[in-house]
């Protein structure tokens, strides 16, 4: 076996070669006693392709040693408003992945994307045409658009979870004063219909204060995402959808830092001059958005 490296290939002898595959072999056959064939799947699949991994890199134990260092650091950081393991499989693309094996294409249904560490239960509900900014600092933008389904069915009562950063790039779970803001839920029409007043989707950093961040700055690669606004969209019947809206002509769109964006996604945010009046009465002071987002949802498997 020969194992690739940034200098001369490092030819294994046979006998440690046998050795390794012997050890592969030994844990592999720990998990025949499972009772759970789907676990007996998942685990035998994952050792395969650890050791893989550890045999290819021919990983040092003062590697190994890091790794952990650095998956205990995660655990130490991550707490009821952090989640530093799904922002290091965001990062990894494995969120992504996952949302992809899980989301098979269904004629014209929305795309999903990824979930991210700030979605909070129990958010506050807003009427149609709501404002879910609750005081937020950032530029108002008036969202608008249809739930439907693959057969351009109105979907009525289709619940709308909305959050966002503010003009400032944080999420409210980032503050220390427990405020709930730029976060809410919604319900469509008999029509399929919604809408709401938020913030204009501005560019911010992954939270990389933490061993994620570190991990970024070493590899060189950056923290930042494309400017977007989360739904999770659920309704009887339908798949439950996960997705974002970006905003056009973002200069991050390809370099989002958790692999994200997705063509269909990116949407036309409008700037409106000052004074333009908004299409429900609304009051503005200054200059506002707004974005189209129709939204179909995919069947329910059975």
């Amino acid at each position: 076996m020969t194992t690739p490296s940034t200098t001369t290939p490092v030819r294994i002898p046979a006998e440690q070669e046998r050795r390794e595959t012997a050890l592969t072999d030994r844990v592999l056959r720990s998990f025949d006693e499972c009772r759970d064939p789907r676990l007996r799947e998942v685990m035998r699949s994952l050792t395969r392709h650890l050791h893989g991994f550890l045999r290819e890199t021919r990983l040092t134990e003062e590697e190994w040693a890091a790794g952990i260092a650095f998956l205990t650091a995660a655990g130490h950081i991550t707490d009821a408003r952090r989640q530093e393991f799904i922002l290091l499989s965001d990062v990894l693309g494995a969120s992504m992945q996952t949302i992809a094996i899980n989301n098979e294409a269904s004629g014209d249904a929305t795309e999903a994307t990824v979930f991210g560490p700030f979605f909070v239960e129990n958010s506050p509900e807003v009427p149609l045409g709501g404002d879910i900014a609750l005081g937020a600092a950032g530029e108002p933008c008036l969202v608008e658009g249809t739930v439907t389904d693959t057969a351009g069915r109105p979907v009525p009562g289709a619940r709308i979870e909305v959050w966002e950063a503010d003009g400032h790039g944080r999420y409210d779970v980032q503050y220390d004063d427990e405020r709930t803001a730029a976060r809410a839920h919604l319900f469509t029409d008999d029509d399929g219909r919604y809408s709401f007043w938020g913030i204009t989707p501005t560019p911010y950093p992954i939270p990389h204060d933490g061993p994620v961040g570190g991990l970024l700055a070493a590899v060189g690669r950056s923290p930042m995402r494309a400017s977007h606004l989360h739904f999770m969209v659920t309704a009887e019947g339908c798949r439950r959808l996960v997705t974002h809206i970006f905003v056009r002509g973002d200069e991050l769109l390809d370099q989002d830092s958790v692999f994200g964006v997705k063509e269909s996604l990116v949407k036309d945010f409008e700037r409106q001059p000052a004074g333009t009046p908004a299409p429900d009465g609304r009051a503005v002071d200054g200059t506002w958005s707004r974005a189209r987002f129709d939204i179909v949802l995919a069947p329910a498997k059975a």
